[in-house]
């Protein structure tokens, strides 16, 4: 893909990649995301220290967190689910 991708192409994703445990509802929006033709930005919470403070800084109860440029679209369920609406 390319890199001058436009903007509403462009995804950040954080998800937990801890040594012991790699989430795999992180796994399954990365996938998404490239699936429908995305740049992600991956940004990985590599600490339970790390998960832990970015769950507390964006109020959430788990990961991973996406956002497509300013939007906050939320975990891989909810991602599943803002895809299918952009298809129709």
């Amino acid at each position: 893909m390319s890199t001058n991708a436009p903007e509403a192409r462009r995804a950040t994703l954080h998800r937990m990649v801890l040594p012991d445990h790699v989430c795999p509802f992180g796994l399954k929006a990365l996938r998404l995301l490239e699936e429908a033709g995305f740049t992600v930005d991956d940004q990985v919470l590599a600490s339970r220290a790390e998960v832990d403070a970015f769950k507390a800084q964006h109020g959430l109860q788990t990961t991973p967190l996406v956002m497509v440029g300013e939007e906050r679209i939320g975990g891989a369920d909810d991602l599943e689910r803002w895809l299918a609406a952009q298809r129709h």
